[in-house]
């Protein structure tokens, strides 16, 4: 189900030094990470841009790049922000390739119903900044941290007004908590290629 009230951006990112390579141009089961997540998106999300380097990523699709340079995901999700026509925005990363289009709409859904600023899963008593949904309510904040060069993102979470869907709602939901494994190393990418395969028990 496509969310008319909300975007979806892909944090792209750049060359990872665990990984060696660009993590987005990485080939899982006929598709690159950019792709998969891409097209998780596009099954839930009313628009969907990539948030990386224009040179890069410019041919799969609109590229918004970070106004505070050098500062981490932070600067892509105040990016993100800053070019949404939608009072909600999911922002994933690009190595989070089995995160499923049924988990983000349930996630869209809880947070257009609860209007909260920052809705997120937390999995393993960590939420995850990198698979939320922000409201524009939450650029100002960043913007702020950004200028004091303060790029830590959970700690921004507003008090009062953030959504934290906790692993036991996401079990009830028949949501699984490995959803959520992002691929860091090479060793990460052969276990995702099993993963995909079937061959990884």
């Amino acid at each position: 189900m496509v969310h008319s009230q909300l975007s979806g951006f892909v944090l792209a990112g750049g060359k990872s030094t665990r990984m060696g390579q660009d993590k987005a141009a990485l080939s899982l089961n006929g598709l690159t990470l950019l792709q998969h997540a891409l097209a998780a998106l596009r099954e839930v999300c009313r628009d969907v841009a990539i948030l990386g380097k224009q040179e890069l990523y410019g041919a799969f699709g609109p590229v918004y790049e970070d106004i505070f340079s050098g500062c981490g995901p932070l600067g892509g999700i105040h990016a993100a922000l800053s070019s949404s026509k939608t009072q909600f925005n999911l922002i994933i990363a690009v190595d989070t390739p089995f995160l499923s289009s049924e988990f983000l709409s349930y996630l869209a859904d809880r947070a257009i119903e609860s209007g909260a600023i920052v809705t997120t899963p937390e999995i393993d008593d960590y939420t995850q900044p990198l698979c939320t949904v922000y409201s524009l309510d939450f650029r100002p904040i960043a913007e702020e941290a950004l200028r004091q060069g303060n790029y830590k993102i959970v700690p921004l979470f507003p008090q009062g007004r953030t959504l934290v869907i906790k692993e036991s709602e996401l079990r009830q939901f028949a949501f699984a908590a490995d959803m959520f494994e992002n691929l860091n190393t090479p060793e990460d990418l052969a276990r995702a290629r099993r993963r995909f395969s079937g061959q990884d028990t």
